[in-house]
């Protein structure tokens, strides 16, 4: 992340670029200089999950009321010194960065297996030094600010680029994050997360000025640097050999500094003795070794230049970029479109002093392109019917987020929200209503589904060596196939059964080479399929009962449709996925189940601090993956949810409310010593026939798909580390070859095999 050697070389070269500052002080200092502007700091969320998660239990699932109170005193913390929050959150992997984020995948692969390994041989959880966020933290941390009622957004890219726009269209006091990058972007200040003390709200400002002092550089020429140093568009090896070159030259080696440190000192020398003699007069080509990497160049350097900002070191535009700005323009979203290099021509974009703009924290920037330029200028907004909605309409384009923005005039914004849509239906496609909610980060791998067929999950703890327990991959593959068909059958008139999605989905075994390719798999939701402008925009109360069909199709279970609606919030939710589990897995067994579901009771009535207090005689590491499969559901859970229209609240799922890492662990245990029924509920009466409803509705579900839930104490031989049984009505997951009662799909399927699908497509 950011720049390489970088964050090094500041700490052990520069310390003085580094100075403490307070919160509150910078606030007044603020408020001061720009009064009735509130201080606004913006956040790079995806940089401070680690800051934030405190608990000290995370092997085990994740401490989701811990982590929320943690967040709740994080932003209280601010809020009481007059600091309002910001949040951004990574949205997609740009195509250009792709094999970097395989290469950070591959690296936590290895720590999860060394904390296996360590699980294994210790049967307790490792040190905080091989610290692993839990599963699903990224996605459910934005749930759970917009629940605090803080502004949160997820970015059409990696948050880095519209993080630095924000705070520079704003003139926000400052961005807290943990990237290097935020040294080379011209924006406002960047505070260090790792060096925030909440308690007195200090923490290290890092001067980019006093960086191009101590290089003799000017800011301009940071992300010259930035790429000839290696970053996560140029990489590393790139340029080594000309790195080599200016340490070779370099007549003022410190013998103290370490050999990074030299080479940074090195090629700031060079550029500023040697490039800047013929900056203006000669392309960079020309000055640099830059071959068949030229184009790339050019793109890692423009990706820091903000919205109205150039580089002195454009002599002019390659043939190739003179493109770029109508593409800008265009605001393809797709990042196999974008050719060549996004360079920013803002024509809005205020030079000079900056003056402080107060964020509209509700207006919908980024959304809807279904006004159209044409030679008369800009065509009306139309209804379904072809009719024009709106007379006259100004499109403002804010770089915030990379969209438009529709206004009556340009005084007066217009706040455009789902409920206005819904309202007064508009003529545009679905992928602008996925796009609002995806900016809005109310929905999850929606948008990417519809905008480019392409998705990716992250590393989940998972042990290579239990050949007993799926990949939460394909586990919960058949769900997003049934999604697919869902989303992709009525945004794309030309689904067909070479229609498939790209899955960069990390699982043991897969060297993600290239992605898997999944086809949408059929569906069957009575009373028909309902097409997503009725799922989306149609406010007639009949509706919602359809987005529930649908819902509930997509997990194959429109046959318990009346048995899940007697079940009680918000328990709903987790019911449902439990059920879909012991259908899919068969290695799954009573002792489990009662596990599961005396966990979620006993959460209802426990506090967040008896939750610390909790104790483990040992960490068993099968309970670990267990843990982290259902939090896995609960994220998938997100994903069909945003896709039928929203037909739960999205509280139904949260993990807060429904799972708690370290005390599923304790009733693992003690249902594995084969503890009563009656013991694991902590001798509560109350919650007894509560227990026994729920664990009927599942058995009950299970037995209609043929799946008797026993203990293990009976099962057969055939059960021993394998997963689907013999002669079963389906293969359970999907997507992996489609034939019952061949044992293992997820290790047939082989590392870099390309998945097959069900015959029925």
């Amino acid at each position: 992340m950011g720049v390489r050697g970088l964050q090094g070389f500041v700490g052990s070269t520069c310390p003085h670029i580094c100075t403490v500052v307070n919160f509150r002080e910078l606030a007044e200092h603020h408020r001061s200089r720009y009064p009735g502007c509130t201080p606004t700091v913006v956040v790079d969320a995806m940089c401070c999950l680690r800051y934030w998660y405190t608990p000290e239990s995370w092997v085990c699932g994740g401490q989701w009321r811990e982590y929320f109170s943690a967040l709740r005193d994080f932003v209280d913390s601010f809020a009481s010194v007059g600091i309002k929050l910001v949040f951004f959150f990574d949205g997609m992997v740009e195509q250009g960065k792709r094999n970097e984020w395989v290469k950070r995948r591959l690296k936590n692969n290895r720590e999860i297996s060394r904390i296996f390994h360590y699980i294994r041989s210790h049967r307790e959880q490792p040190g905080r030094n091989m610290f692993f966020i839990p599963s699903g933290l990224a996605i459910f941390t934005r749930f759970a600010l917009k629940t605090l009622g803080q502004e949160t957004l997820c970015s059409l890219k990696e948050a880095d680029y519209e993080v630095a726009s924000y705070g520079l269209q704003y003139n926000c006091l400052g961005i807290l994050g943990e990237d290097t990058d935020y040294l080379i972007y011209d924006t406002c200040p960047y505070f260090s997360i790792s060096e925030l003390c909440l308690e007195s709200l200090e923490t290290i400002m890092l001067c980019r000025e006093k960086l191009c002092e101590s290089l003799g550089l000017r800011v301009a020429d940071l992300p010259l640097l930035a790429c000839l140093l290696g970053n996560d568009i140029i990489p590393e090896g790139m340029f080594e050999s000309f790195r080599f070159k200016c340490l070779s030259s370099y007549t003022s080696v410190k013998e103290n500094f370490d050999k990074k440190g030299n080479i940074i000192l090195a090629v700031s020398d060079h550029i500023s003795k040697v490039l800047h003699l013929h900056q203006g007069e000669k392309k960079l080509e020309e000055m640099l070794p830059l071959g068949p990497n030229r184009a790339l160049f050019y793109k890692g350097v423009a990706s820091y230049l903000l919205p109205g900002q150039s580089s002195p070191w454009f002599f002019q535009k390659p043939k190739s970029l003179i493109m770029l700005d109508k593409q800008v323009i265009s605001m393809s979203s797709d990042p196999e479109s974008k050719q060549g290099v996004p360079i920013c021509t803002e024509p809005e974009s205020k030079q000079g002093v900056p003056i402080c703009t107060e964020p509209e924290s509700k207006l919908l920037n980024a959304t809807l392109g279904v006004c159209t330029k044409s030679e008369h200028g800009i065509e009306p907004l139309k209804s379904f019917d072809g009719e024009p909605l709106i007379s006259t309409v100004c499109i403002k384009f804010f770089a915030r987020h990379n969209a438009y923005l529709f206004s009556f005039n340009p005084q007066q914004p217009c706040e455009i929200s789902i409920t206005f849509l819904q309202r007064n239906p508009l003529y545009l496609n679905f992928e602008q209503v996925a796009r609002m909610h995806h900016i809005q980060a109310e929905s999850y791998l929606v948008y990417s589904i519809v905008s480019s067929g392409e998705i990716e999950c992250s590393n989940t703890l998972e042990d290579e060596l239990d050949q007993a327990l799926p990949s939460q991959a394909f586990v919960y593959r058949p769900v997003r196939q049934r999604v697919y068909t869902l989303l992709l059958g009525s945004c794309r008139d030309d689904i067909s059964a070479s229609l498939a999605v790209k899955e960069w989905f990390v699982y043991p075994g897969n060297p993600l080479r290239h992605p898997d390719l999944v086809r949408p798999l059929p569906m069957i939701i009575p009373g028909g399929t309902p097409s997503l402008k009725s799922l989306w925009l149609n406010q007639e109360p009949a509706v919602q009962a359809r987005r529930l069909d649908a819902l509930l199709a997509c997990f194959n279970l429109s046959s318990s449709r009346d048995e899940l609606l007697a079940v009680e919030s918000p328990l709903r939710a987790l019911c449902c996925l439990l059920i879909y589990l012991f259908v899919q897995v068969d290695t799954l067994c009573l002792e489990d189940l009662h596990a599961f579901v005396a966990q979620a009771l006993c959460l209802q009535g426990k506090s967040t601090a008896q939750l610390v207090d909790l104790q483990l005689e040992y960490i068993s590491p099968r309970a670990v993956q267990l843990g982290s499969l259902l939090v896995r559901g609960l994220t998938t859970l997100a994903l069909v949810n945003s896709a039928c229209g929203f037909p739960w609240k999205t509280s139904e799922f949260m993990p807060w409310n429904v799972f708690d890492g370290k005390l599923f662990h304790l009733k693992y245990l003690q249902s594995e010593k084969g503890y009563s029924v009656e013991a694991l509920l902590e001798q509560n009466r109350s919650w007894l026939t509560r227990f026994h409803n729920l664990k009927a509705v599942v058995c009950k579900a299970c037995m209609k798909e043929n799946r008797r839930i026993v203990g293990r104490g009976h099962w057969s031989s055939h059960h021993t580390g394998r997963w689907g049984r013999q002669g079963s009505s389906s293969h359970r997951t999907s997507s992996a070859c489609g034939h019952s009662g061949q044992g293992q799909p997820w290790r047939d399927q082989g590392p870099g095999k390309k998945p097959c699908v069900p015959d029925r497509w």
